[in-house]
């Protein structure tokens, strides 16, 4: 589950929280291959966040924007292992 970020509208920095959730395998819970990535609204990647293995759990990470425009941005979720596949986008906007 990816959650809004916060503070919504960021200057400079702002914080996003994703649940990596249970998921039972013959082996049981195992972890998933994660991956948080920002994107400007052309769809060009600005940032990895995450990109690593992780096991069921709340987490958060801190965005920095300090040296990007004001404008929205969007941040994508994708989280994959042997059960399935998961991804979510949300909208965060920088004011400077």
């Amino acid at each position: 589950v990816l959650y809004q970020n916060y503070p919504n509208p960021f200057n400079p920095a702002t914080k996003i929280r994703y649940n990596i959730p249970f998921i039972e395998t013959h082996s049981g819970a195992s972890a998933q291959k994660v991956l948080l990535k920002v994107y400007d609204v052309l769809g060009s990647e600005i940032a990895t966040l995450v990109n690593e293995e992780k096991f069921p759990g709340v987490y958060e990470v801190e965005f920095n924007g300090s040296r990007l425009s004001s404008g929205v941005y969007f941040y994508r979720l994708t989280a994959s292992n042997s059960g399935g596949r998961y991804t979510a986008t949300k909208k965060f906007v920088l004011m400077k």
